[in-house]
């Protein structure tokens, strides 16, 4: 997306918004974990050791990495994990096995997505409302309760969209950095020596004196760049421009006076530790902040949310994830949708994850490993993007991505370490959601595999059914079908029960492709069969929305009228039975898969088919 000038404000506001809500909250508790973990002892040489890990943490990761790297790695202007993974994929398709190793790290990198999105709502808004503590210890024993209504709140709200809301979301997130950049530096003021934190001699130092605990600190520090990902993610809302430009002159320089205002509270008051965010305000202010800090991490949270939404949207048109039923919450933006399963499975999962740790400091232990990972999965794509999209040398290649390669592998064995501690839980969500979707890919491969084989050729079977022919029906019959050269089921089954051929038969075959975006000039290929039959491929990105009415009434004038009145969609609804027998996946997988398949959602409402024209059949087939 180009941003012109008379919009880069606008979108620069909602990129702040949006994008920097989870990395604009991690203040609220990433430097307390440093010294909380226990792992850092307190002293001033520490203190000032680890305000310039930090400082250059955001700088090499955020700065570098993802504002002048992986921003580059568009996908016809789409980012995110998805676009990436379509990416590295497209550039290796002349190499199968290497590009089934990348979909597979793709895939995980995607399942390590919602593992990470079921801890940061949890964590920030529970660190949020564990502000309320400071003002008064009799509200402790209600985090939990009060932490889990905001999120039920939250969530409740998400089949109505957030339309109507969102456009505050710049302004608040806007707010809450002007606040945290000024309590930072009122600060700052009274202790400007800590700005010496910026030289990265400091960091250096501290490592060379500290090797140990500085390797150990980088699971903490990790916190600092939780949300990261989403300056790639949400670029084509907001386009690379906007995106740099709130990261430079707005959401850097307020998390960096943050920071650096908590160090110097602490050099002049150790005490600070147990809320340095929280403490930095004075009381008179402080349950102002604890309300800001609220809404800041809700919009955090919605952030996430939506994200979910629109990955999951993304996963089942790339063909991991059953159908599911997705509805659209926004007339104007077609991109605003409503996933009632993902909704509510990710509500009870960020539940559990809330009365499970208990505090935000438990939970940070389970934060980091979903975090590195996802990082170290994006740098790889981006190395093969680069070097066999870009088909840039083999030298740049290494030397752009291979440093942040090892930072990223740093930080994740650091994680690694709060595995009994924590971050087994978003490791165990991430491997279940990775199982199901390569468990669905294999399985719906397996059943198509069945179908090709139980199958006839189109054209020859066309040609033989006109040797007698059926009685003929006036209107327009639509039969869905995944392979467009031979006989849908659905035909045969028609013809056996019903001894009837429509006047016109159309054959669609959907085609889903490794680009976000298919526009209408390259969406339909249509190919005469002869007899009124007519062959018909219709190609979707993974962001588009499937619409197959629409698509048939779009072409028009080709021997063939697709009348919503007159026409009737054949649809297949197989049962599918898993077998015991050798060969192809274990039982218990197929067993999985064929549950799965029988929960998918209607295939009538996933590709906008009229209801009171749809006619289902089906048969069992053993997988």
């Amino acid at each position: 997306m180009a941003a012109s000038k008379s919009t880069l404000p606008a979108l620069v506001l909602g990129a702040i918004g949006i994008v920097y809500g989870d990395i604009g909250t991690s203040v609220l508790y990433a430097l307390k974990e440093v010294f909380a973990a226990g792992h850092v002892p307190f002293t001033a040489h520490n203190v000032y050791g680890i305000l310039s890990l930090l400082f250059w943490t955001l700088t090499v990761i955020v700065s570098f990495k993802y504002v002048l790297l992986v921003l580059r790695a568009d996908n016809n202007g789409e980012g995110g994990m998805v676009a990436m993974l379509a990416l590295a994929s497209d550039a290796v398709r002349s190499h199968p096995r290497t590009r089934a190793a990348l979909l597979a790290v793709g895939i995980f990198g995607t399942a390590l997505f919602y593992g990470d999105g079921v801890i940061t709502p949890a964590i920030s808004v529970l660190s949020a409302v564990e502000g309320l503590e400071l003002a008064t210890p009799a509200f402790r024993p209600y985090a939990i309760p009060l932490t889990l209504a905001v999120l039920l709140g939250l969530f409740l709200v998400q089949r109505h969209g957030t339309g109507g809301i969102a456009r505050y979301f710049g302004p608040i997130t806007l707010l809450w950095f002007a606040a945290i950049a000024a309590l930072g530096a009122h600060e700052i003021a009274g202790h400007p020596a800590v700005l010496r934190a910026l030289d990265p001699r400091y960091a250096l130092s501290f490592i060379a004196a500290q090797p140990g605990i500085a390797f150990l600190a980088l699971s903490a520090l990790v916190l600092c760049v939780t949300g990261a990902e989403a300056l790639y993610a949400d670029m084509g809302h907001f386009g690379r421009r906007p995106i740099r430009v709130a990261w430079f002159a707005v959401v850097m320089p307020a998390l960096v006076l943050n920071y650096f205002g908590q160090g110097a509270l602490l050099l002049r008051d150790p005490q600070a530790l147990r809320n340095p965010f929280f403490l930095l305000a004075p009381q008179w202010l402080l349950l102002p902040m604890v309300a800001l800090a609220t809404l800041a991490t809700i919009i955090a949270s919605q952030a996430l949310i939506s994200g979910a939404f629109s990955v999951t949207k993304q996963v089942i048109q790339l063909g991991y994830l059953p159908r599911l039923r997705i509805l659209h919450t926004s007339a104007e933006q077609i991109g605003q949708v409503y996933i009632p399963f993902v909704n509510w499975a990710l509500f009870a999962a960020i539940a559990m994850a809330v009365v499970t740790f208990k505090t935000s400091g438990a939970l940070a232990s389970a934060y980091g490993i979903a975090v590195c990972g996802l990082m170290l999965i994006t740098t790889m794509l981006t190395f093969f993007v680069i070097r066999r999209k870009w088909r840039l040398p083999i030298l740049v290649c290494v030397g752009a991505t291979g440093f942040f390669f090892l930072v990223d592998l740093a930080f994740l064995l650091s994680a690694l370490l709060k595995f009994l501690s924590g971050g087994w839980f978003p490791i165990a969500v991430a491997l279940a959601l990775f199982m199901a979707m390569m468990t669905w890919r294999e399985g719906y491969r397996t059943l198509a595999r069945k179908r090709r084989e139980m199958a006839v050729d189109l054209a020859p079977f066309i040609e033989s059914v006109f040797l007698d022919p059926p009685a003929r029906v006036p209107g327009t019959a639509v039969f869905l079908t995944e392979e467009p050269d031979k006989v849908p089921a659905t035909l045969l089954h028609n013809l056996k029960h019903n001894k009837v051929l429509h006047e016109h038969n159309l054959f669609v075959t959907l085609r889903y492709h490794e680009r976000p975006w298919i526009g209408l000039d390259e969406r339909c290929e249509v190919a005469s069969l002869g007899r009124h039959c007519w062959a018909v491929t219709l190609h979707y990105g993974f962001k588009n929305d499937p619409d197959v009415p629409l698509a048939l009434e779009n072409i028009r004038g080709r021997g063939f009228e697709v009348e919503r009145m007159s026409t009737s969609y054949f649809v297949g609804r197989d049962h599918v039975a898993a077998v015991p027998q050798r060969g192809g996946m274990p039982f218990w997988r197929k067993k999985l898969f064929a549950q799965m398949h029988r929960n998918a959602g209607a295939v009538s409402d996933f590709l906008n088919l009229p209801a009171n024209a749809v006619v289902e059949l089906g048969a069992k087939v053993e997988v």
